[in-house]
């Protein structure tokens, strides 16, 4: 096997405050660690102490109510992905309170070779309701909803979300390999709409990548970066940055923030992904000419410079083209959802 490239590590910082993150972290979207940045929430401190002890305080807030979780078995290591003929998923799914859920990882804990377990992207706020207050990220805006992250040792395969992406590791130890989103002709994409995480993931397997196949897959390697997260520290993930997350410890917590770059975006429910979806079913199978025809217009409206594409309208009639208020932009949802259903 030829010599892979090791992934560079990805920028840190301690000590700083969240008016200095926002104004020299934030906007250059490129990914960062932040050495101890919730060490002092209430879940990190009894984290320390043992898992029992976080259990203990996790049971003050649990509700009961059912969260989706996933299993897999001892064979295949913890890793989510595709079955071996690319016909369905390695894991299944159920439906459990996060008590029994924990109940479960602690058991576990006691094996040689458990199954993998976790709840993943569950909604604090409907399963845990208090713990937000307790345990506050002012980094973000008050509006952004949190989510947990549980399980024992368990990997997510590379993928990517279209939002800005804070990870606070409450418990255990997680390691975050990153690539830059140009890397993705060299990530071998599996289907859009066949990926378990629902985002589009790659096919590779990080652990073991298999060069003869994916050759490409070493140049990115090549441009990664990497790093291991300890309980207290957290990471940002800019949109659209492909993400590849193994939880290292056989009790692991994380607490993430997803959100739009535009305040008023966390109201709007518009995807980008849903815009490629909708290119890929008008325009993909076009004639080459009329294809490059397309990709001029895209980058003067969607992708150029705002103010070049509209310097010569009056400010006035710029229409969609200009800022537009909440009425313009009902509107034009109102009037796209009216053409797609044709």
């Amino acid at each position: 096997m030829p010599h892979l490239p090791e992934p560079q590590a990805i920028r840190d910082f301690s000590g700083l405050d969240c008016d200095v993150i926002r104004r020299d972290v934030l906007p250059d979207k490129r990914p960062a660690v932040l050495r101890g940045f919730v060490n002092d929430w209430p879940a990190v401190r009894h984290a320390s102490d043992s898992p029992v002890a976080l259990v203990r305080y996790l049971n003050r807030f649990d509700n009961g109510k059912p969260v989706d979780a996933q299993m897999t078995p001892p064979q295949v290591d913890g890793q989510h992905y595709y079955n071996e003929a690319m016909t369905g998923i390695n894991f299944i799914r159920n439906r459990l309170p996060l008590a029994a859920l924990i109940e479960q990882i602690l058991r576990y804990a006691h094996f040689p070779n458990p199954p993998a377990v976790a709840a993943q992207s569950a909604l604090i706020r409907d399963c845990l309701p208090g713990f937000a207050e307790e345990n506050r990220l002012s980094l973000v805006d008050e509006k952004v909803l949190p989510r947990i992250w549980l399980g024992n040792r368990i990997t997510t395969p590379t993928h990517l979300d279209e939002w800005n992406n804070v990870g606070c590791v409450v418990a255990g130890r997680r390691r975050f390999t990153l690539f830059p989103p140009e890397q993705i002709e060299n990530l071998y994409i599996g289907p859009l709409d066949f990926g378990h995480t629902g985002a589009p993931m790659s096919i590779v397997s990080l652990r073991n990548p298999d060069l003869e196949r994916f050759p490409k897959f070493h140049a990115a390697l090549g441009a990664a970066v990497t790093a291991e997260l300890q309980p207290g520290d957290a990471i940002i993930i800019p949109p659209l940055w492909w993400h590849h997350v193994e939880s290292l410890e056989s009790f692991n917590v994380l607490v993430n923030y997803w959100w739009h770059d535009n305040a008023e975006d966390l109201a709007r429910a518009d995807s980008g992904f849903d815009a490629l979806l909708h290119g890929i079913l008008s325009i993909r199978a076009l004639p080459p000419a009329t294809r490059r025809a397309w990709s001029d217009l895209f980058e003067q409206y969607v992708f150029g410079d705002e103010a070049a594409a509209t310097a010569h309208i009056p400010q006035e009639r710029r229409g969609m083209l200009g800022t537009l208020s909440a009425q313009q932009i009902a509107a034009l949802r109102a009037q796209l959802v009216k053409r797609l259903s044709r």
